[in-house]
C-alpha cells in the first residue's frame, strides 16, 4: 500500500482580509476628515440670518465660553491669530474669515479678534450666529 501525500500549494492570495482592512481604514480617514472641518463647537447667538462657510479657503475664528481663540481647530493666542491670518491674507488678498463667538463670552474678546481684522484690513468678515426661531 503506497501512501499517497497530497500537498497542494496554494496559488491564490486570499484578499478578502486585505480588503477589510483597506475599507475600514477609508471609512476612518472619510469621518475623520468630516470631523475636522466643522471646528470648534460653541453656543452661537441667535440672529435673523446667519452666514455660511461656502468657500473651502474660508478661515473660521471660534471664541469659546472660556474665553480661548480657535483659528479653525487650533488653539492660538491674539498674537498667533494675527501672524498666521497675516500669512493666509499675503497669498490670498480677499482671504473670508468667519467669527465664531459663544453666546456668553465677555464682549472685549470678540472686539480683540475683530480689532486684528481691522489691522489686518481683512473686508469679507462675517460673524456666525443662530438661526431666530419666531
Amino acid at each position: 500500500m503506497r501512501l499517497k501525500s497530497e500537498f497542494k500549494l496554494y496559488d491564490e492570495l486570499n484578499l478578502t482580509p486585505l480588503m477589510d482592512l483597506a475599507w475600514t481604514l477609508l471609512i476612518i480617514f472619510v469621518i475623520m476628515a468630516t470631523a475636522t472641518v466643522e471646528g470648534i463647537m460653541v453656543d452661537l447667538p441667535k440672529a435673523g440670518a446667519s452666514p455660511s462657510l461656502g468657500k473651502p479657503k474660508t478661515k473660521a475664528v471660534t471664541i469659546t465660553a472660556d474665553g480661548r481663540i480657535y483659528l479653525d481647530t487650533a488653539l492660538v493666542t491674539i498674537g498667533e491669530l494675527e501672524m498666521q491670518l497675516r500669512q493666509y491674507k499675503a497669498a490670498d488678498p480677499d482671504l473670508p474669515v468667519v467669527v465664531k463667538g459663544d453666546a456668553s463670552i465677555q464682549y472685549y474678546k470678540v472686539i480683540e479678534v475683530l480689532d486684528v481684522m481691522k489691522r489686518l484690513n481683512i473686508g469679507q468678515l462675517g460673524l456666525a450666529t443662530n438661526r431666530l426661531v419666531k
